[in-house]
């Protein structure tokens, strides 16, 4: 009877190598298109065509080891430093106020610790922890209009400071966009957030209506002259409409398979730091919409690979961080590719992965970092 038992099945760990490769190849690429788009400046700013590339290979670095670091260890220890992470991360968004913080490109919004830090970035990371600690926490309470509401609000002061201190409308929407992300997944009724979405859309027609038939000045405030320049870019070619329209004559230069890696026109300084929120723009010229489909098509999968992950995640914790870190890359790639092509009015925003910055590629990989520790504790059965 013994030799009839059927032996118990083994229960094995699974790991995400498809998403490994996604990002490594992301940041890699990234690292090539910089060198190709930010060299002519670099050159003529710093007297070396691979000051920018060197900074971001070294951020790059630390943040793989970051991310394998993240990898390796039991997510659920990253829970207990949640509230410190919560609070740490806006004691340095307010930080900036001080000496500690200065000024780069026209805005305040990096603190000097020895290494350059912005604090929006930590943000980020910070509040995919406490809100899925929190909403873990709360269970089924969560589920209740009144904690619902409370839950959402502990967002507001860290995207109030980043819009008010740093003067980072972009980092602020993404920020309340994530926790948005995060509630809306973890509960069932769909009515209030649709309610909520639906306010917000019908507040930013009114604001563009507004400033489309001079009911607000545009000169009231420099978010609302771009929002003017987005209506009519040619109208403000020489001003707030000159960086987006060379974006858009770098797209439409680059036909369908482009003038070939490091052939850009438009990076010989007519398109303004072009290695940050507007490397889309010189992968069009360069690579033509082939390569950009291309890119486009590699974060579409890295959002399915979070999909299968947190489908599978072992607890309620890990699947809400990787809800919060999808919502994190795909809201960001999404508004980039819109301010690139016009489709939404320039907001600042980076390309995940891509785009020139330290600390947005050190935390990015932080939280690639957390999303592959949670796949290595899904289990699978042979």
């Amino acid at each position: 009877m013994s030799e009839n038992r059927k032996p118990d099945k083994k229960r094995k760990y699974y790991f995400d190598y498809t998403m490994l490769f996604i990002v490594l190849f992301l940041v890699l690429f990234g690292l090539v298109m910089l060198y190709s788009t930010s060299s002519y400046e670099a050159n003529i700013k710093f007297d070396d065509p691979a000051f920018y590339f060197r900074k971001q290979a070294v951020a790059s670095a630390i943040g793989i080891g970051v991310m394998f670091a993240f990898m390796l260890i039991d997510y659920h220890i990253v829970q207990r430093f949640a509230f410190l992470a919560y609070v740490v991360s806006l004691i340095l968004i307010i930080l900036v106020l001080t000496p500690l913080g200065y000024e780069a490109g026209g805005a305040r919004r990096w603190l000097n610790l020895g290494l350059s830090l912005q604090p929006a970035e930590v943000a980020k990371l910070a509040l995919i922890i406490f809100f899925a600690s929190v909403v873990c926490r709360l269970g089924d309470a969560i589920q209740e209009r009144r904690n619902l509401i409370l839950v959402l609000a502990l967002a507001v002061p860290h995207a109030l400071c980043v819009l008010i201190i740093t003067q980072n409308l972009s980092s602020a929407i993404i920020i309340f966009s994530i926790v948005f992300m995060m509630l809306f997944v973890a509960t069932p009724q769909y009515k209030e957030y649709f309610i909520l979405a639906a306010i917000v859309a019908a507040l930013a027609v009114a604001i563009v209506l507004l400033v489309k038939y001079d009911v607000i000045p545009a000169e009231l405030s420099y978010r609302l002259r771009r929002v003017e320049a987005w209506l009519d870019p040619e109208a403000y070619s020489a001003s707030t409409g000159f960086q987006t329209l060379q974006a858009l004559y770098a797209i439409g230069s680059g036909g369908i398979f482009g003038k070939g890696l490091g052939e850009s026109i438009q990076k010989l300084g007519y398109l303004p730091e072009a290695q940050n929120d507007m490397i889309f723009s010189i992968i069009c010229e360069e690579l033509g919409l082939f390569g950009a489909f291309a890119i486009i098509l590699l974060f579409v999968l890295l959002i399915w690979r979070f999909l299968v992950i947190a489908n599978n995640a072992s607890d309620k914790f890990g699947a809400l961080m990787v809800v919060g870190v999808m919502a994190h890359i795909s809201i960001q790639v999404i508004l980039n590719i819109a301010v690139v092509t016009n489709t939404i009015p320039n907001t600042g925003i980076t390309l995940p992965f891509i785009s020139y910055g330290g600390s947005s590629i050190v935390f990015l990989l932080a939280e690639m970092g957390l999303v592959l520790g949670v796949s290595r504790s899904i289990r699978v059965e042979d």
